[in-house]
């Protein structure tokens, strides 16, 4: 593989850190928080009209079509500008999978979005293991009865429609689209600004054209998860670089017995372990994606790689930013207090490094 961008690519690096860069700003992130919005509604718009919300979604909803690397891209200058948008939520919780398995009339759902009218998440994670999926879906009559928990849904609230996992009685995974006035939603904890939710599906009907693509074969689901972790990484990856540009700045100027901290050996040796451990999942993102877009049989292994990188090197690596700035790191009024919450928020919904390394541990069999 070439870890290179093509053009396109690079056009969109170019134009989402462009935006982010008069967006995202340090003014704007401190307002953000001191309000009560769900999210910033004016970067979201911005996003929509440069067209950025469209990239992965297919044509005929108004989108570019294209696929998982183009979405990294973008997922990781919002993770590097730690935009409080939810891009991740709307396109690789929700988008992706209805974008390529979705209906004529459930594809619809995704113009508004190319428009940044509307939010859309999904429901990647259950008690337990990442990944695991315990919701059931039962036909009854013309529709279907869901029964389970999700658990951390990002943007539950605030979403047209929640795509909902779910085991259908004699077939497999399929995935729902559920409104939240279904479901018992109900606030959880977040390390970040975005609203997290426990969404309670006890007995809750939905109409037959909920299922979607109509069918209950897993494929649909295999999407979702898939994009739920190379979503994650990406950001993950956007995180560290932020991190680390903000703390080798901060070593350059903070002096301390007259000379600056990057003149001495073990600080640089410890800013070499965070630059090895953004290298190492930037690497491991990079290849993840590209599986994904081509296909290829090793797409699961390589992801998990990236997950345990962004579960464990690099909040690892994000406490060592923290210890080389002192005190001021722990202040909740200095930036770098929003890389460390949105680290460990990825790295909770990946599962935790102990889940990615059994992930993996069940894949490698499989190929020996």
């Amino acid at each position: 593989m070439d870890f290179n961008l093509d053009e396109t690519q690079q056009e969109i690096k170019k134009l989402a850190a462009g935006l982010l860069e008069r967006e995202a700003t340090q003014e704007r992130l401190e307002g953000f928080e001191k309000s009560d919005a769900a999210y910033d509604a004016a970067t979201w718009k911005a996003l929509a009209q440069a067209g950025l919300l469209g990239i992965v979604l297919p044509e005929d909803a108004g989108g570019a079509g294209l696929g998982p690397v183009e979405l990294a891209v973008i997922l990781r200058e919002i993770g590097l500008k730690v935009a409080p948008v939810p891009v991740y939520a709307s396109l690789a919780l929700a988008a992706v999978p209805i974008g390529l398995h979705g209906t004529a009339g459930q594809k619809a759902l995704l113009s508004p979005l190319t428009e940044g009218e509307t939010v859309l998440t999904g429901a990647y994670r259950e008690v337990g293991p990442a990944g695991e999926v315990a919701t059931t879906a039962r036909r009854d009559g013309d529709g279907f009865v869901l029964d389970g928990v999700k658990t951390f849904v990002p943007y539950a609230r605030e979403a047209s429609r929640i795509l909902v996992p779910a085991r259908v009685e004699g077939e497999g995974v399929g995935v729902f689209l559920v409104e939240p006035s279904a479901a018992a939603i109900t606030p959880q904890p977040s390390a970040t600004s975005e609203p997290l939710s426990r969404v309670a599906l006890d007995g809750a009907r939905v109409a037959p054209d909920a299922l979607l693509g109509g069918t209950a074969d897993g494929a649909a689901w295999d999407t979702l998860r898939r994009s739920a972790v190379a979503g994650a990484v990406a950001l993950s990856s956007g995180v560290i670089e932020g991190a680390l540009s903000l703390t080798t700045e901060y070593v350059k100027t903070r002096e301390q017995f007259e000379r600056a901290l990057a003149e001495f050996q073990a600080v640089t040796m410890q800013i070499g372990d965070v630059y090895i451990a953004k290298r190492a999942l930037d690497v491991a993102v990079w290849a993840g994606v590209w599986r994904l877009a081509e296909g290829a049989a090793d797409t699961d292994e390589v992801l998990a790689v990236a997950a345990y990188n962004a579960c464990d090197p690099v909040v690892q690596a994000l406490y060592t930013c923290q210890h080389l700035h002192g005190g001021i790191g722990l202040d909740v009024t200095y930036p770098l207090h929003r890389y460390f919450a949105w680290g460990k928020q990825c790295a909770h919904l990946l599962g935790g490094a102990e889940g990615a390394l059994d992930t993996l541990g069940a894949l490698v069999p499989q190929e020996a």
